[in-house]
């Protein structure tokens, strides 16, 4: 990686180097990579979308009609179209977004919907049964592949960072570093050179500093720290004519962790703050979704969860479940229900093996080489097999399938022992139910950082939604088999 602040800036005029109508070499370079993904995405959509159709027909019934199978060309044209409108295609990261993708496949059908009925709904009209199997399951193939779709694109950018943004960070040596961190744990980006504004003087320099950038096969600009710059739009200009994008990063800003827009007051750009979203309606919406799956699960995997306490109960003495005190929805306690991993006297050995904790900051307990454990309850934990009773916690109102980690008594009052280390904002994690599963099983399970594990805790109670849980507990069926972090 070169570091820009190393390299002696040429002099020379930057302004209207290029002409407007041509396009600069890092376009050229990035635009079959782009292009590649939208056709791999357009033919991955098509392909649902005549499964979906094609399925819907068989179980559905058609009304009467002078045609029995509608047009399927139509239908991709209208529900493609959406897509595309809707920005399906574009640049951005996270290309699934259940939630948006939901609207814009119910706006698909009703745009079909009215079509049918204006264009002889004799011929191509379908029963209404057909109609709302199609809907579902145009939502359910689609979200699913394009999902399949990011995960393999998070590991293609993992192992060849040529299918990675190369961008370039400008703002003072904090600001740099902060956002390095962030784009870290995105895998979209890759740093391919840094502007240190200690060394430059974005003022006297702006035109070397525009030179240099265009002179980088990047797409970005990460502006990381708030310099005023007396010619932003000579800097703007140069950049877009060279085909270079400029993104504001606030990072000195204490600016709400929430999905944002931006809204215009006369020529003034302004950002709204959407409100937390997990109270009222939403919070009975996500307890109805947890009531019906942990019902489902748990006729589904009831020969399993036999199988597993047939198991504990042969190979080890004591209880076949253990039950632990946890702090759950407003510090209430409640006992969490879990397969015995650990010998019978467990609890009595932790006191012994405090020293050895590898939790930084010593809120969790937990060691990997864990002298306690059972032969069983290891390959139990390998798999997260040991959490499955939770899912009548989950029944019971006192979990939820997603939500922050219900942390044990004794780590709790560890936590608020000191109010300067456990910041206050983090008692939010106890305005919500915890969960099953959570961010921080699928982002960071395999760290001992407890700072981690309450950053992805705040970042899930500040962006939940239903299609935030079911992408959750998809990440956390890939996470499971991969064994990735595992204890």
């Amino acid at each position: 990686m070169t570091d820009l602040k190393k390299t002696n800036p040429t002099t020379g005029s930057s302004w209207q180097t290029e002409d407007i109508r041509a396009m600069n070499l890092s376009m050229r370079w990035r635009t079959p990579l782009v292009v590649l993904r939208s056709i791999v995405l357009l033919i991955l959509d098509t392909l649902m979308l005549c499964a979906s159709w094609t399925i819907a027909d068989r179980i559905g019934i058609v009304t009467s009609g002078s045609y029995t199978v509608h047009p399927i060309a139509p239908i991709l044209a209208i529900t493609i179209g959406t897509l595309a409108a809707s920005g399906f295609y574009g640049t951005d990261d996270k290309l699934h977004r259940f939630a948006k993708l939901f609207k814009a496949l119910t706006l698909a059908q009703v745009v079909i919907l009215i079509a049918a009925f204006f264009n002889q709904p004799g011929v191509w009209w379908v029963s209404r049964l057909v109609f709302i199997i199609a809907w579902l399951l145009n939502f359910t193939f689609i979200g699913l592949a394009r999902f399949l779709f990011d995960i393999l694109n998070i590991q293609l950018r993992k192992h060849y960072p040529i299918f990675q943004q190369a961008i370039v960070l400008m703002g003072y040596p904090a600001d740099i570093e902060k956002v390095r961190n962030l784009l870290d744990r995105s895998q979209q980006f890759r740093v391919d050179s840094t502007i240190d504004l200690s060394v430059w003087d974005i003022q006297t320099q702006l035109e070397p500093i525009v030179t240099r950038i265009r002179s980088r096969k990047v797409s970005e600009v990460f502006i990381c720290s708030q310099q005023p710059i007396d010619n932003q739009i000579i800097f703007f200009w140069n950049l877009k004519a060279a085909g270079v994008h400029l993104r504001m990063v606030p990072t000195d800003l204490q600016l709400p962790q929430r999905s944002a827009e931006t809204k215009m007051i006369e020529e003034v750009p302004t950002v709204r703050f959407k409100s937390l979203p997990i109270f009222g309606i939403s919070f009975w919406l996500k307890r109805l979704f947890d009531t019906i799956a942990s019902s489902l699960l748990l006729i589904v995997l009831s020969p399993l969860l036999l199988a597993i306490a047939i198991v504990i109960k042969k190979t080890s003495r004591g209880s076949i479940f253990y039950k632990q005190d946890r702090v759950g929805l407003k510090g209430h306690r409640f006992k969490v229900w879990k397969f015995r991993t650990m010998v019978e006297n467990a609890s009595e050995l932790q006191k012994e093996l405090e020293a050895q904790n590898e939790v930084k900051g010593g809120v969790l307990f937990k060691i990997k080489a864990d002298p306690r454990i059972t032969k069983v309850g290891r390959f139990l934990r390998k798999y997260s097999l040991d959490e499955l009773p939770q899912l009548i916690n989950v029944l019971q109102g006192q979990m939820s399938l997603v939500g922050p980690r219900p942390l044990a008594v004794r780590d709790y009052e560890l936590s608020i022992q000191n109010s300067e280390q456990f910041a206050r904002d983090r008692f939010l994690r106890y305005e919500v139910l915890p969960g099953v599963t959570g961010l921080w099983q699928v982002k960071g399970r395999a760290s001992t950082d407890s700072e981690e594990i309450f950053y992805w805790d705040m970042i899930y109670i500040l962006h939940w939604s239903l299609a935030l849980d079911l992408k959750i507990l998809l990440e956390t069926i890939k996470v499971v088999l991969l064994r990735e972090g595992s204890y």
